[in-house]
């Protein structure tokens, strides 16, 4: 193959020409302005961040155990925060392993790129829903793989569509990569039902599961739903969760979780080449911070009230004003709701009109594998108050009514 010359002169790798940018980050670019009000990042409320009770958990870190924050570390991560991890999957989702099989990560960013690592040739199929995470298919784009997206709907990945797809496949996918609860960007979580039967396909056709976790604890309403890879025997599982939403996702701590030591000691080799280990410094903060008696809980009973508020006053301003022809998801949790406008609108044309009017939001293009529907969108709710919320979505409205009466 030949290689990609830079203008610098460096010859870029094959691999280099599949690595594209982030549209969410680079429309973010574009709305930070305070005039502003934008419903495109996927970003947590700063200010319920628990800055005070950090900053005394990082006082004490550095008091009690300073030369060991600020050393180098073990690969696998801080033995006492892994084995937090191991009992916090128990008692929530009720995935019980072993902390020698949890693997502390520099974010669930991280995680996801050493699957792919450790899991994927070029060509190799993975499946994911669709649409689907956008980070995502960044990182099995840049392995070479060959993305298949399984319909979905408000109950997440639609059974009978993914048995199809395994059955008509030339090759067995290699991986089943899902967000079963509050998907990005839909905000839809997998039914109970659906549960049952995806965790049996997957066994059936031996296709191991890589089950995202990042919003899992955000729940506003409806029942709490065990980790699709309980139902997924004792093998061929991987489970990623993350602090970044239920703490702060500038501490960059996540949980990769393998169902087989084989497999987590190959994960630990792809993160030595890597960065040799996440922040000693910050996996001690997180300790110390969930360690407290109900600290986190607490924390976490905070983010639902006020996230659940602001997801209920974005589903009620969107009933009221935007135009009839509109849908728009109804998440049980999570920061995201997913919204279909009139297929003659183009929302990455939309876009642009949009910060016209001092709004923003993300275009479901880049979610998409394969054909993209043009005329979806992403709203984040838990990064605005309810004022806010009201008045932006006023004018996503404003903006699709002209973009109608065109």
């Amino acid at each position: 193959m030949k290689a990609l010359l830079a203008p610098s002169g460096f010859r870029l790798s094959e691999r280099c020409s599949r690595l594209q940018p982030s549209a969410i980050r680079e429309i973010l670019k574009t709305t930070v302005s305070p005039e502003i009000i934008s419903f495109a990042g996927g970003l947590p409320a700063p200010e319920l961040f628990p800055v005070e009770d950090l900053g005394r958990a990082a006082r004490e870190v550095l008091a009690e155990d300073g030369p060991g924050a600020l050393q180098y570390g073990p690969t696998e991560g801080y033995e006492p925060l892994r084995h937090w991890v191991s009992e916090h999957l128990g008692s929530t989702v009720g995935l019980r392993v072993p902390a020698e099989q949890v693997l502390i990560v520099n974010g669930s960013q991280q995680g996801l790129d050493l699957a792919a690592r450790v899991l994927l040739d070029p060509g190799d199929t993975v499946l994911v829903e669709n649409p689907a995470y956008l980070g995502a298919l960044q990182v099995f784009a840049s392995y070479e793989a060959n993305i298949v997206g399984v319909p979905c709907d408000e109950g997440g990945v639609r059974p009978a569509e993914l048995r199809r797809l395994l059955e008509n496949l030339r090759t067995p996918p290699k991986l089943l990569y899902l967000v079963p609860q509050f998907q990005n960007p839909t905000g839809a979580s997998l039914t109970a039902d659906r549960r049952s039967q995806v965790a049996a396909l997957a066994a059936e056709f031996g296709v191991p599961l890589l089950e995202d976790d990042p919003y899992g604890r955000l729940r506003y309403s409806g029942a709490a739903q065990p980790a699709l890879a309980t139902l997924a025997g004792p093998d061929g599982w991987l489970y990623l969760g993350t602090a970044s939403k239920i703490l702060a996702p500038g501490l960059r701590v996540a949980w990769l979780v393998a169902s087989d030591r084989a497999i987590h000691d190959r994960l630990v080799s792809a993160k030595q080449a890597a960065d040799l280990h996440t922040s000693a410094f910050t996996q001690r903060l997180v300790w110390r911070y969930v360690r407290q008696p109900g600290a986190l809980g607490t924390h976490v009973e905070t983010l639902c009230g006020a996230y659940r508020r602001r997801r209920d006053a974005m589903l009620d301003s969107l009933f009221r004003h935007l135009p009839e022809g509109c849908r728009w998801t109804r998440p049980e949790g999570g920061l995201f709701l997913w919204v279909e406008l009139p297929a003659a609108v183009d929302t990455g044309e939309l876009f642009q009109a949009a910060l016209r009017e001092k709004v923003a939001f993300v275009p479901g293009e880049p979610f998409w594998v394969g054909e993209p529907r043009r005329n979806t969108l992403r709203l984040n709710f838990s990064n605005a108050d309810e004022e806010r919320i009201e008045a932006g979505i006023r004018r996503l409205g404003t903006v699709v009514g002209c973009a109608l009466a065109r």
